[in-house]
């Protein structure tokens, strides 16, 4: 079976989930399907351990999931789209105001982050006698540490938080995603790299990534903005727009630059400056466009986050790590928001609820899925020679992922119900 085969069966799947979710559930949709597919993921598992089917690393459904590759398939593929797509509901106005709170929160605490996480798994790990480098897990806290937009626009923005919460989730997720994934690439590079790392070379290849996906971005934005403002033909200017995500991405990746920072950038000038300049029922038609390839790659890629359980190979002291993990990933994610608020509060008022939205509604995808999968096999932890580092961190990386797409992510709406009442009385 083609990966295409695979790919459009998938799809069947997660609409019919998304119908049967829609009469019965009554679930957020990517919480439902996230959900519906590591029930069925255990349901095969648990059959196969007790000798009912012969799933083995042989059996034709594991072979089918491990060749789409999902580190690809998002990274170099649907990532682009989800971006781009999520970036043109974003409103200038409000981002503008939020501009301070969404930087820090984006640059200084996912580096905050990185680094609690690495330093505190280093030592947690050097307790129960998993040898990993200290590189390698400042690695999981790279990948760990940012929000996935995916995610959080999936499930958190359709809830109407209250204004300033929500740009602060959207703008942060939108944009500690690239810097996050910029920090990986830095990390993947001293941790794997041919050459010997030094901190000039750190440092120039972070800049690099970082400011080249901005400077890239506002390129391809102003560009696009000029061929859909002078397009006379409504189906011509959206053709225009998907090619920011497809050719655009890919000529991104291949200037060494962060193709999913560019993508947000240019992202939000065409939802802002170009939309603004077309006729309003071709701002709808976008609207519509957009809100349907949005729907269909977000029910593909989260059943797909449910599937991949299956071909993963578990021991018992992954397990240890996972519940290492788990607790660690919020903790930390607490911390770094609460110590970006207190610099926050000096100069303006917050929702009370803020901290406590911010922090649980940090939810991780499939992007820190991606980038786990992309780290090399065969390095080996000490404590068994079965067990490499590769994964741990990949199990570790899942069980956070679903952790906070199905507990989190279904229970984040009292807190932004509340959140909204405080709005009404002022605080």
């Amino acid at each position: 079976m083609s990966v295409y085969d695979t790919i459009c069966i998938i799809a069947a799947v997660a609409v019919f989930i998304s119908l049967f979710n829609h009469r019965v559930g009554k679930f957020q949709t990517t919480i439902a399907i996230t959900g519906w597919s590591v029930i069925i993921s255990l349901a095969l598992l648990f059959l196969s351990n007790m000798n009912y089917i012969p799933l083995n690393k042989e059996h034709e459904l594991i072979n089918i999931i491990q060749n789409i590759q999902f580190d690809d398939f998002l990274l170099k593929g649907v990532l682009g789209f989800l971006l781009f797509g999520g970036a043109l509901n974003i409103k200038l106005p409000h981002l503008k105001d939020q501009k301070f709170e969404i930087t820090i929160l984006a640059l200084a605490s996912t580096l905050f982050s990185t680094f609690f996480i690495g330093t505190v798994l280093w030592l947690l790990f050097s307790l129960v006698g998993i040898n990993m480098a200290f590189i390698h897990c400042c690695l999981f806290g790279a990948l760990i540490s940012p929000t996935d937009p995916i995610a959080v626009l999936a499930i958190v923005k359709k809830m109407n938080a209250p204004q300033r919460v929500s740009t602060q989730i959207e703008g942060e997720s939108l944009f500690n995603d690239g810097i996050g994934l910029v920090i990986f690439v830095t990390l993947f590079e001293v941790a794997f790299g041919e050459t010997a790392p030094t901190v000039s070379s750190t440092i120039a290849l972070f800049t690099h990534e970082a400011l080249g996906g901005i400077a890239f971005g506002l390129v391809l934005g102003l560009v696009f903005h000029y061929l859909i403002k002078h397009s006379h033909d409504s189906m011509m200017r959206l053709i225009l727009t998907m090619l920011i995500p497809t050719s655009g991405y890919v000529l991104g990746q291949h200037l060494g630059v962060s193709a999913p920072l560019a993508m947000v950038v240019s992202g939000i000038m065409i939802g802002n400056w170009t939309r603004n300049s077309i006729a309003e029922d071709e701002s709808n038609q976008l609207n519509h466009l957009w809100e349907l390839a949005d729907e269909i790659l977000n029910a593909i890629l989260f059943l797909l986050i449910g599937l991949i359980m299956l071909t993963f190979s578990f021991h018992y002291i992954d397990i240890v790590a996972v519940a290492i993990a788990i607790p660690l990933v919020l903790c930390s994610r607490y911390l770094s928001v609460k110590i970006a608020y207190l610099g926050f509060n000096r100069y303006r008022t917050y929702n009370p609820e803020s901290i406590k939205i911010l922090t649980w509604g940090g939810l991780r995808g499939g992007l820190a899925l991606a980038m786990a999968m992309a780290i090399p096999s065969g390095i080996a932890t000490g404590f068994s020679p079965e067990i490499d580092v590769k994964e741990i961190i990949v199990l570790m990386t899942y069980a956070v992922v679903v952790f906070s797409i199905i507990i989190q992510g279904s229970t984040i709406t009292p807190m932004i119900h509340k959140a909204k009442e405080l709005e009404k009385t002022g605080y």
